[in-house]
């Protein structure tokens, strides 16, 4: 099974990867801590884990649509 894990401020585009894993029924869980991001070097939301891939808004965005 698919690990997926959204990294977001619930922002705009966070709120749209959100909606369309949900209309997909993808299950995903979400981190909104600021300094984890940080340690991941994550320096930009919505970040995408897949499996240990981090995808960009763009990366995560064609990846949800190709399910």
């Amino acid at each position: 099974m698919t690990k997926i894990i959204l990294y977001t401020t619930h922002c705009p585009k966070c709120n749209v990867l959100t909606k369309k894993m949900r209309s997909k029924n993808i299950k995903f869980s979400e981190i909104s801590d600021v300094s984890k991001m940080t340690k991941l070097g994550i320096t930009t939301v919505p970040v995408l884990n897949v499996d240990g891939k981090l995808l960009d808004f763009k990366e995560a965005n064609d990846y949800i649509n190709s399910l």
